[in-house]
């Protein structure tokens, strides 16, 4: 009987029954994520309002936490530890509203979005999240590299209030930029021999972090993508095409400094991808040339009067240096610089 019942109409059954399972673990989890959201938060906001009417003497502010995890744990289990009720009580005083809570965010992003800073840090890091679905180990890694120091540092104060509080959005080739890229992930010490190849080989190794480092909408196509002009071969080290740019994005790696004749060659790429690559659609191609060192001056006269969308930046194999980029931040968006 067994035989009868399974060939196609079982099938048909099973995956409709998984289907439903599925969707509705999904919707629990999520409901599950949003009612211990507005549980923490809502734990945080007693916390302060409880602070702020003065229930108790500002020398005992100190032991309120210790306390009150003691009785929470002893009453409820796990979970309340003063550093937990710590980050609900900045949860609550980060985000007044619990309207603008993302619940595609978990508890667990939130406690490290906290760990950010400034009150700007913490709402670009929300957003970002959010708009690019990242896992809360992206997360980590994107905050460790500074990310919003290094897409603030690029802009004036009016941009950088606005990342902030929208996040980042590719609009225009110039969002896409990164200055400088960090590749920490790749494992190279900053002291120890490579050429371009291995640091290509490596980059292709950890495409799911390169992936993240160049931002959102990039799809891979290919590398050392091969271009045959007048019976001579080039090869582009990387080329990708940008999903929301709706165009190809080419990069050249070098292990040392960039040369005027690399951002050349980069050109002549760029001349080819947008006569005999691109179809019906596509958008003029965008190059970017990477390298460990570069001069200003050197970059500005080899790309002046440069038609193609032609970028040059340079990339890290270590974290950028917080404290400088933190004052460099705060003197971008200090009145007296403004002013």
């Amino acid at each position: 009987m067994d035989n009868e019942i399974v060939p196609a109409h079982y099938q048909q059954l099973k995956q409709q029954i998984g289907t439903l399972l599925r969707r509705g673990r999904e919707q629990a989890g999520r409901t599950v994520n949003t009612i211990l959201l507005q549980t923490y938060w809502h734990i945080g906001r007693h916390i302060v309002e409880f602070e702020q009417n003065g229930n108790i003497k500002a020398e005992y502010g100190s032991e309120l936490l210790d306390r009150l995890s003691k009785d929470l744990t002893l009453e409820f289990g796990k979970g309340f530890s003063r550093s937990n009720l710590v980050y609900m009580r900045k949860f609550y005083l980060a985000f007044p509203k619990s309207e603008t809570l993302s619940h595609q965010l978990t508890w667990s992003h939130y406690f490290e979005i906290l760990k950010a800073d400034s009150d700007l840090e913490i709402s670009f890091y929300a957003r970002q999240c959010e708009k690019e679905n990242w896992s809360v180990r992206e997360l980590k890694r994107q905050m460790k590299s500074m990310l919003f120091h290094r897409l603030a540092l690029s802009k004036d104060k009016a941009e950088v209030l606005e990342i902030a509080q929208k996040g980042s959005e590719v609009q225009q080739p110039e969002d896409l930029i990164r200055d400088p890229y960090v590749f920490e992930f790749l494992g190279i010490r900053p002291q120890q021999p490579y050429v371009e190849g291995d640091l290509e080989q490596k980059l292709i190794q950890n495409l799911e972090l390169f992936l993240l480092e160049l931002g959102k909408g990039f799809a891979f196509v290919g590398r050392q993508y091969k271009i045959t002009l007048a019976n001579r071969h080039f090869c582009v080290d990387l080329v990708f095409y940008h999903r929301i740019l709706k165009c190809f994005v080419l990069i050249d790696l070098k292990s040392g400094e960039i040369e005027p004749a690399d951002i050349g060659q980069m050109n002549m790429y760029l001349n080819y991808f947008a006569r005999e690559e691109n179809v019906e659609g596509d958008n003029p191609p965008i190059g970017i040339v990477l390298g460990a060192y570069r001069d200003h001056i050197l970059v500005e006269y080899a790309t002046e009067n440069v038609n193609n969308q032609l970028f040059v930046s340079k990339y890290q194999l270590y974290l950028p240096d917080k404290a400088q980029l933190q004052s460099e931040l705060e003197r971008l968006l200090s009145d007296d610089q403004n002013g």
